[in-house]
């Protein structure tokens, strides 16, 4: 794939997350067997791996259920390569179980394949 194929596809994820339209981006920028992996295993989860859009979705769920977002923030893309992007992800948000605020931060790396995102990796 080339460069600008790459950049375009993270242009796009980037914008998708500023406007609030990431559901749209798992449909258009994913591979339906795209694998999403966390830092950690999280709450309710038994392994840091999410396999499939739809299961991603179901994370992207949780999130807007969980949290309140009171800022947002994506910087890049950050090009590796003909396959790997990063972004910097920043955000402040309160859990609405717990009404903790936090400020929080992680670099998201994603792969990509055939002109679809195959792999996310979130490290914080």
């Amino acid at each position: 794939m080339s460069r600008e194929k790459l950049k375009e596809i993270a242009d796009q994820l980037i914008e998708n997350c500023r406007t609030g339209n990431e559901k749209q981006g798992l449909s258009d920028l994913y591979d339906p067997g795209a694998i999403s992996v966390e830092a950690m295993v999280g709450p309710g989860a038994s392994s840091r791996e999410t396999v499939g859009v739809e299961a991603i979705q179901g994370k992207h769920e949780w999130w807007a259920n969980t949290f309140e977002v009171h800022s947002s923030n994506a910087e890049g893309p950050f090009l590796h390569g003909d396959d790997r992007f990063a972004v910097i992800f920043s955000f402040e948000a309160t859990n609405r179980e717990t009404s903790e605020r936090t400020a929080m931060k992680e670099v998201a790396i994603y792969t990509v394949s055939d002109g679809k995102i195959i792999r996310e990796e979130f490290y914080y």
